[in-house]
């Protein structure tokens, strides 16, 4: 049985006295993607009898019911899903330590997972990793663009190393490092012959009449758009295409009258002037700093830790700032 310490809460060492294993943290994840005790015990390969063994010996050695059994199956309670949050996290840490292993022995120097938001994927992180290349040319590295509120997640269990966000509201800061870098200034793109681009100063409202592809709710350049509307008493446009894509994006308004926002660093490096415009706005327009987050318990690996210093040098050669208000 467990060891209790003050208040019968578990020991430091508990993971000991419970004889936590492998098996347990793949079940625990299996039972989460499948909500079925049967369908989870297939997809390990052993029987539900079996698994139903031992998810029963890990509660009675944890004295904490982790599941809620219903006629539909199981669902996770609260401290099942915190056995599941760090059961996934330690088992894509040992996935992405086979990942090194074998890169290593192949003759790489490792490999190292990024997520970005898009405004530092076009200057400051394809910066660093042609500087990366050159000291570790071995260097095996992914990346994903997407928005905070899905990368940060990803952080947490491990399938990232390191990212270029925010901390959305919801997650507890104190489980990471934030370095921040800067504001993305945001603008509004149209086509080359828009009608909006007949004015040298169009209004918001005139804009809003127009079709619109926008990040879906919730991201923070979307939230940046409706406060926007808010602040001026526009009703939102009544065509709304959601895509977190820039490519989707940038090919609906060039075709149609459709706009869109991005940041000032895509629109430059993606919006030929020929097929593009982008229409001034009497303020200017900014979405929260973002920064360098890491995992705040995790050590990184090399190459990660690798690049992260190129990021910083990066950051600190171009002096990047948050813009004056």
């Amino acid at each position: 049985m467990t060891r209790a310490v003050d208040n019968d809460d578990l020991a430091p060492d508990w993971y000991l006295d419970v004889r936590l294993k492998l098996r347990h943290m793949q079940l625990l994840a299996a039972l989460d993607d499948h909500r079925n005790l049967h369908r989870a015990a297939n997809s390990l390969g052993i029987s539900q009898p079996a698994a139903s063994k031992l998810l029963g010996d890990l509660e009675q050695r944890l004295r904490l019911k982790l599941f809620e059994r219903h006629s539909r199956g199981l669902e996770p309670n609260w401290y099942g899903e915190i056995m599941v949050r760090h059961a996934r996290t330690m088992l894509s840490s040992l996935k992405q330590t086979g990942d090194e292993l074998n890169a290593l022995k192949a003759g790489n120097a490792g490999t190292v997972a990024v997520g970005t938001v898009m405004d530092p994927t076009v200057t400051l992180l394809t910066q660093a990793l042609e500087e990366t290349r050159l000291d570790l040319p071995g260097l095996k590295v992914s990346v994903d663009v997407d928005v905070s509120q899905a990368l940060i997640p990803r952080l947490l269990n491990g399938e990232l190393d390191l990212a270029l966000c925010r901390i959305p509201a919801g997650f507890n800061a104190g489980d990471f490092v934030f370095e921040e870098i800067g504001e993305e200034a945001i603008c509004i793109v149209c086509r080359h012959d828009h009608p909006l681009t007949a004015s040298n100063s169009p209004d918001l409202a005139a804009m809003m009449r127009y079709p619109w592809v926008l990040q879906p709710s919730g991201s923070l350049m979307r939230q940046r758009f409706d406060y926007l509307l808010t602040y001026h008493g526009l009703t939102p446009p009544l065509q709304i295409v959601d895509t977190p894509d820039i490519l989707v994006s940038l090919a609906l308004v060039s075709a149609t009258d459709t706009l869109t926002v991005t940041t000032q660093e895509v629109a430059d490096l993606l919006c030929d002037r020929g097929r593009f415009r982008l229409l001034p706005t009497r303020e200017a327009l900014s979405v929260q700093p973002y920064g360098l987050v890491t995992r705040r318990e995790t050590r990184l690996s090399p190459g990660a830790a690798a690049l992260s210093t190129r990021l910083r040098d990066v950051i600190r050669r171009q002096s990047w700032r948050r813009p004056a208000r």
